[in-house]
């Protein structure tokens, strides 16, 4: 297997499969010829994977798929529309016919929100846990009808580190599936197949993507866990329509039986709920992975430098960053992320409300706004904009507290980065 850089850039490529161009063209179409009868018939049957409809499946598209897959060291992959969709999928495909999935309470805004409010609606249940840092905690939350474990690998906006492999232990032990939100960490960063998750997420939106130009996800399988007929009989119920050649109907188990969620999603979900990824964002999302490696690692020194600096300010009243001098998960980094834990971080600002809109009106080279992994670095108060949507109660279970202000570092020259931040805060409660 070649190393990280070399499959950044030529996994899932050929140029002779496609008129030798260098970079990976944009199939901008609806539909594909199908040639002949009998090749409608391969293509149907699936013994030829090719283009019909672009909805389900586009050469632009597959090549992201594969280069992602390459990078995680996933069985397959699959390209949405955005990483809610990604979300989306694979909670409801796993809790299809009732049940329930077990998460961390310090998630994204939009995730938690739609995990206490929405998914409920479908027969999607998400049971949170008391304490997140305690896998008794979440054992405790299993149950007959439990479908899944769901975590966030770095979490968003405190930086929170759990130990994956003993999360990835416990489900295995009850037959569930780890699923991982790894959008904060990226491929580049961590991993997570490696130390025993099952299901990989990203909102590609962010780091992978890295531009704030394009709005897409993934969900990736690993091809290590096998689903079992009790827990979820709906991979093991045929279809005419992935039937054979012979028109023998098909269970995605018997199409794929490494990638059974993902021939589940794409005959199924990506056809009928369609949220499918157009093939020019697919290609603005592999111009970003090309340069992940050096966008990743420097944005995780500027975080590292900026993290020191608002340690020393005593306008500041916490840090929350792995590398902060008293962060708990200074171990887990360690075994983990030994290329740096990301580059979201989050403080606590002193001032009142008014004073924290005048301290972001005040920036220069920090951009308020919500999006993160961005080139660009960004401020946001999370409280009132990412995570606005969540209750007093649930920002207190997350750990969210009503004065933190979240940073993505970009890649500006860091020392510029810390004189815009200090000249804030002079502007605001002077020298």
């Amino acid at each position: 297997m070649a190393d990280f850089d070399t499959l950044r850039i030529r996994a899932g490529y050929n140029s002779a499969d496609h008129n030798y161009a260098v970079n990976v063209p944009i199939y901008q179409t609806a539909s594909f010829d199908l040639g002949s009868i009998e090749r409608a018939r391969s293509l149907w049957s699936l013994e030829e994977a090719a283009g019909i409809y672009t909805r389900v499946g586009n050469p632009t598209v597959s090549v992201l798929e594969e280069r992602i897959a390459a990078l995680d060291g996933a069985h397959g992959a699959i390209a949405l529309a955005s990483g809610m969709a990604a979300i989306s999928y694979t909670i409801l495909a796993l809790t299809e016919g009732g049940g329930n999935i077990i998460a961390s309470q310090s998630l994204y805004g939009g995730s938690e929100d739609s995990f206490s409010h929405f998914f409920p609606r479908f027969g999607a249940n998400i049971k949170f846990v008391k304490d997140r840092f305690d896998a008794a905690s979440f054992e405790a939350e299993i149950d007959e009808k439990t479908r899944g474990i769901y975590i966030e690998t770095i979490s968003n906006p405190n930086a929170e580190l759990y130990d994956i492999e003993e999360l990835a232990d416990l489900a295995h032990r009850y037959e569930i599936p780890l699923i991982v939100d790894n959008t904060v960490a990226t491929p580049y960063l961590f991993n997570p197949i490696k130390h025993g998750a099952d299901i990989v997420i990203y909102s590609a939106t962010k780091g992978l993507g890295g531009h704030g130009n394009t709005i897409a996800g993934l969900i990736l399988e690993s091809g290590n866990f096998t689903y079992s007929k009790e827990k979820f009989p709906q991979f093991y119920e045929k279809s005419y329509k992935i039937r054979t050649r012979n028109n023998e109907p098909r269970s995605p188990y018997e199409v794929d039986n490494k990638g059974v969620l993902l021939t589940h999603l794409r005959a199924f979900y990506l056809e009928f709920i369609g949220a499918a990824i157009s093939p020019f964002d697919a290609f603005l999302i592999l111009q970003g992975v090309d340069t992940i490696s050096e966008r990743l690692n420097k944005q995780v020194r500027n975080a590292e430098k900026i993290v020191k600096y608002l340690e020393q300010k005593k306008e500041v009243a916490w840090v929350k960053h792995p590398s902060a001098s008293n962060s708990p998960y200074k171990a887990l980094a360690e075994k983990y992320f030994p290329k740096g834990a990301g580059a979201l971080l989050s403080f606590g600002f002193t001032g009142t409300e008014e004073q924290l809109d005048k301290f972001f009106q005040h920036l220069k080279y920090f951009s308020y706004h919500v999006n993160i992994g961005d080139v660009r670095s960004l401020i946001v108060n999370s409280p009132k904009t990412t995570h606005a949507e969540l209750d007093e109660t649930h920002l207190k279970n997350a750990g969210i507290e009503t004065n933190t202000v979240r940073i993505s570092a970009g890649l500006e020259n860091a020392d510029d980065l810390i004189a815009d931040l200090e000249e804030a805060f002079i502007h605001v409660f002077g020298t």
